[in-house]
């Protein structure tokens, strides 16, 4: 019995990073040639020239947040999809909605290496709390359990006695879910005398696992690690017992960018997850998830030598209201990259009395009254909105991903 789901695992970083951009300019003409929306929004691009992450840079990022306009527009996968509605296996609806396609064919969300790196092998019960209403969690976890040759337990949500029960007579041997109900089902058996020990191991997604509710979950007999996971990309990364960062996908392509923006960050930044999939039915190219991370620096030491990243760290989506007007990350960005002398820039909002007060702190060897008018002129003509400067040295803003933090 392997320790690892299969060679890729323990690949050097230049033979991933060939084998990734080796297939990815086949795979963008696909999306050209058989996704509306890539075929138009690619339409310039020379697919035969993109053979590294700079190239890869150079493409427009389509973020989750565009899809339900886009969707709307083009119902009911925004022109995204490749393979027709009517050739799929299944569609789902997450809220919003989005509408989220799923293709024929063995473990097409890729889940199936989180659940081997969680201890999962064939045989193992694994009981299954994603919903299997609407959204395409429990089906997720259920075709990668099958992928393994493990049979699954459709329990979904709610109920929770008769989860406890079924835990205390069919004796699963681990669990897939959100942590927080497994810790509630845990404690239910407890308080209702069931035996639960059979299940001690976890693989969970949905919500942060912060570390109590792991310690408590520990005490409860089950050894817990998270699969990070979307219903537009499958699997994007997943923890292994180092549980030191989380172990990025083998299929995939991830970057790093700072909210707003398509550029990537510098090593260790914290910024916007970008992901392209060398899904064929839904082919994303750089498509921004949303979530915030950063990549962490070093190996594994479960011996898998992909880039890890440092885990859920918040929403890339910073857009806030102020005095009526909305002000989006891309517009700090905006501001600036009109000044050479600016490395960084991060737009903090106040309240004051019965006013909003921003104020655009910026990363700069040049503190001066010449520059400091120049920006407030700059903001005011992208945001629309009067501001205050000030003037840090470079690295003190803080690595939080933030380009927008309101305050009020």
């Amino acid at each position: 019995m392997t320790e690892f789901f299969d060679a890729k695992e323990t690949r050097s970083a230049d033979e991933r990073e060939s084998a990734l951009f080796a297939a990815l300019p086949g795979h963008i003409n696909h999306a050209k040639a058989n996704a509306p929306y890539f075929g138009t929004l690619l339409a310039d691009v020379d697919a035969g020239a993109v053979t590294d992450r700079a190239a890869l840079a150079r493409l427009p990022v389509t973020r989750k947040s565009d899809l339900i306009d886009l969707q709307q527009a083009n119902t009911p996968f925004g022109g995204l999809n490749a393979t027709a509605k009517g050739k799929l296996y299944r569609v789902f609806a997450s809220p919003g909605p989005i509408y989220d396609p799923e293709g024929w064919g063995k473990d097409w969300w890729r889940i199936a290496r989180a659940l081997y790196a969680a201890g999962f092998r064939g045989g193992d019960l694994v009981h299954n709390c994603f919903s299997y209403h609407f959204t395409p969690g429990g089906i997720m976890f259920e075709t990668a359990a099958h992928a393994l040759g493990c049979p699954v337990f459709p329990a979904g949500v709610g109920n929770t006695e008769q989860q406890a029960r079924a835990v205390a007579d069919l004796k699963p041997a681990g669990y897939a879910g959100t942590p927080s109900f497994l810790k509630i089902i845990l404690e239910k058996a407890v308080e209702m005398g069931l035996d639960h020990s059979s299940l001690t191991k976890a693989c969970v997604s949905g919500e942060a696992l912060l570390p109590p509710l792991r310690q408590s979950l520990n005490d409860l007999g089950v050894d817990v690690v998270q699969a990070y996971a979307t219903a537009d990309l499958g699997l994007i990364a997943y923890e292994t017992m180092a549980k030191q960062g989380l172990v990025v996908d083998e299929d995939i392509i991830v970057e790093i960018v700072r909210p707003g923006t398509n550029d990537p960050v510098t090593p260790g930044e914290v910024g916007e997850v970008v992901v392209t999939s060398f899904n064929p039915d839904y082919p994303l190219i750089r498509f921004g998830t949303g979530d915030l991370s950063a990549v962490l620096a070093g190996l594994s030491p479960c011996g898998r030598t992909n880039m890890r990243l440092k885990g859920w760290m918040g929403r890339a989506d910073q857009t806030t209201k102020i005095k009526g007007m909305f002000v989006h990350p891309r517009q700090v960005n905006d501001v600036a990259k009109r000044f050479d002398a600016v490395t960084r820039a991060k737009l903090v909002v106040e309240k004051v009395g019965d006013g909003d007060v921003m104020t655009l702190h910026v990363e700069s060897n040049d503190h001066n009254d010449a520059l400091a008018a120049a920006l407030r002129e700059a903001l005011q003509s992208v945001c629309k909105l009067k501001g205050d400067i000030a003037f840090h040295i470079p690295g003190a803003l803080p690595n939080d991903g933030k380009v927008i933090e309101d305050k009020r």
